[in-house]
């Protein structure tokens, strides 16, 4: 019988008749901080900037062996899973559906047409991705089509153990430690049922959508009830059936919980430092770096940037986030007397980091107080905790509401 190892061989020999491997490189500056030898496999680097192509290919690759008249392929997706999808129905020459929601961005619709061209359609369809994902089954049982799943696929796992088959070879053998972000499941699958115990690892979900730990706590797939969807390309409500029988086995200590705003200070450290831009979800396994430090120093360490992938329309809200996480940036509501004077009087309190960035009147709430809507930068996160004493001092009231969610949707 051939071993899941010699069929992920088999795919990656496969993928290269389509596009190089991806590089593995060492990175000085992650590896002087955290003193180990960390190397970063840039999946970024692939022709869609993210892994998915991997599993697409493999998996359309073995339905034409045994189908050559299968000529209609569908998937539901609003992401990297739909620009894999795409580059690989132009390659086999095959046509394409791809479901997207009504909501996806412009941005993400065009990548997608680009890298299909005439060989796919995109069909926009549903408000939310549960909606989406109905109409392309429905579509595939009415049609015959094949449908792509993006991680609950054995051949798809098979095809992002590539991954897993690459590093091996570029690194001459397994590394001592593997970080790999999770969303479905697919990529953490493939590479551990490759690497086995040759090497010891981490996975690492965004906080926001924690759905591997879920399972292994509960010992089956659960289904969430609230994904946090900034990390778009892991922010899923529930692992993959097929990833999780490869993953059930996990001690819960080794899947970690990367919250969304520190993501974002580990793009901008990337992209400042490293020149690399990397969306949320590629970010994941560097940003977990920091959570292992003290069990990786001295050893060799690869993590996975699963993608690239990023509009930078987001920046000003990805900076926001970074600033929030590290206590520079603040909004909170202050009850300002409609006195002549009582704004001096605040403003006054101000230090000389201190920045207004967002100050806005919400209401009057009598004819004598007025809430405003205030939003401050800082150099330092402690100068908030001297800002706010002073504040108390003089007899103002106020309420932080920085990391109040449902406040902060109908306010910021």
């Amino acid at each position: 019988m051939t071993s899941f190892q010699d069929m992920a061989r088999v795919a990656e020999r496969a993928m290269r008749e389509v596009f190089a491997e991806t590089p593995l490189q060492m990175n000085a500056h992650l590896s002087e901080r955290f003193e180990a030898e960390i190397w970063l496999k840039r999946e970024d680097l692939s022709p869609v900037r993210s892994y998915k192509l991997r599993g697409a290919f493999n998996s359309m690759r073995k339905v034409l062996e045994t189908r050559p008249d299968q000529g209609l392929f569908v998937c539901a997706s609003a992401g990297n899973h739909a620009q894999g999808v795409a580059y690989m129905c132009r390659h086999f020459g095959v046509r394409g559906v791809i479901f997207m929601p009504v909501t996806t961005p412009q941005q993400k619709i065009q990548k997608t047409q680009i890298f299909g061209g005439d060989a796919v359609e995109i069909r926009l369809t549903g408000d939310f991705f549960d909606d989406t994902l109905a109409e392309a089954q429905a579509f595939c049982t009415a049609q015959g089509a094949h449908f792509l799943a993006p991680f609950d696929d054995d051949d798809v796992i098979e095809g992002q153990a590539s991954v897993a088959v690459e590093i091996a070879v570029q690194m001459g053998g397994a590394p001592d430690h593997i970080i790999l972000p999770v969303g479905g499941g697919g990529l953490s699958a493939g590479v551990r049922a490759f690497f086995c115990a040759r090497c010891t690892y981490t996975f690492v979900e965004p906080a926001g959508g924690r759905s591997l730990f879920a399972a292994v706590q509960a010992g089956a797939p659960v289904t969430l009830d609230r994904v946090d969807s900034f990390v778009d390309g892991a922010a899923v409500a529930r692992i993959g059936a097929r990833p999780f029988e490869k993953l059930r086995d996990l001690d819960l200590a080794d899947v970690l919980a990367a919250p969304e705003n520190r993501i974002c200070g580990t793009m901008l450290d990337m992209l400042n430092v490293e020149g690399i831009v990397l969306e949320p979800a590629g970010a994941l396994a560097v940003d977990a770096l920091a959570d292992v430090a003290d069990t990786i120093r001295g050893k060799r360490v690869v993590c996975v940037t699963s993608g690239g992938n990023f509009d930078f329309e987001r920046l000003p809200e990805v900076k926001e986030r970074s600033m929030k996480w590290q206590g520079l940036k603040k909004y909170f509501i202050l009850r300002l007397p409609q006195r002549p004077g009582a704004l001096r009087d605040f403003l006054d309190l101000l230090g000389a980091d201190d920045n207004i960035t967002r100050f806005e009147y919400l209401k009057k709430n009598s004819r004598n107080f007025g809430s405003v809507l205030i939003g401050i930068e800082t150099g330092k996160a402690g100068n908030f905790a001297g800002l706010f004493e002073r504040v108390n001092a003089r007899g103002f009231a106020f309420r932080d509401i920085t990391d109040d969610e449902i406040m902060a949707d109908f306010l910021i």
